[in-house]
């Protein structure tokens, strides 16, 4: 498993990638992939990272774990291949950037424009079972997730994470707030944004104002 991830990342959590929880769970993950229909592709589970150069990474948004259904997990939070239907959760996201930002809706939900500016879209868990959500928690994921954004708040400066949802959230505790900028929000599911937790929250906007104040490049949402 660990041959698909590109060599900056694998240099960068060698430590990670060696320890033993980490070859219990590659095993438990092959398995699974062997006995049921699993997503994203194997070959594409570390994506997000792949995707997103470290060196050039400025946003970071944690979701929770892949699409469940056929064909639309691509190994990046809340984005789907271009020619798949653009789910819920990411039709929310794209209302609140038209609103906050005033641009055109994207034609289709691959958020892979974003990962090439920087933007690093990473779920806690980086696989699932087909139609069982959150099949894949507990195995060692969240583990390795929550050492990439440890990683990234110790080694990076002027980071934007964004946060949506509680599950989210909770992992504000692994980044260093006097350092880089937090953004929480409720998460973009309709249960969650049709509540009043999502829309409104105008992160796009905060994120760039930010990025600039940094002399960053803004992000091109």
């Amino acid at each position: 498993m660990i041959s698909n991830l590109n060599q900056e990342w694998r240099g960068i959590l060698h430590e990670e990638l060696n320890k033993d929880y980490f070859q219990e769970l590659s095993n438990t993950v092959k398995n699974e992939y062997i006995k049921y229909s699993c997503y994203p592709e194997i070959k594409n589970i570390f994506d997000s990272l792949n995707l997103c150069s470290f060196s050039k990474l400025k946003v970071v948004i944690i979701g929770q774990d892949p699409y469940h259904q056929p064909n639309q997990a691509n190994g990046m939070s809340f984005s789907v291949n271009k020619n798949v239907k653009v789910p819920p959760s990411l039709k929310n996201i794209f209302k609140e950037l038209q609103d906050d930002l005033n641009k055109s809706i994207p034609k289709n939900g691959d958020l892979t424009y974003l990962a090439n500016q920087g933007v690093l879209l990473l779920n806690s868990c980086l696989s699932v079972r087909d139609s069982s959500p959150g099949s894949h928690y507990n195995l060692g994921w969240e583990t390795f997730t929550d050492s990439i954004i440890s990683y990234i708040s110790e080694n990076k400066n002027n980071i934007v994470f964004l946060l949506w949802g509680n599950k989210s959230i909770l992992k504000s505790n692994l980044i260093d707030n006097s350092k880089h900028l937090l953004l929480n929000s409720g998460h973009p599911s309709p249960l969650s944004a049709n509540r009043g937790y999502w829309f409104g929250n105008k992160h796009f906007s905060k994120t760039n104002t930010y990025l600039i104040a940094k002399s960053k490049d803004q992000i091109n949402w």
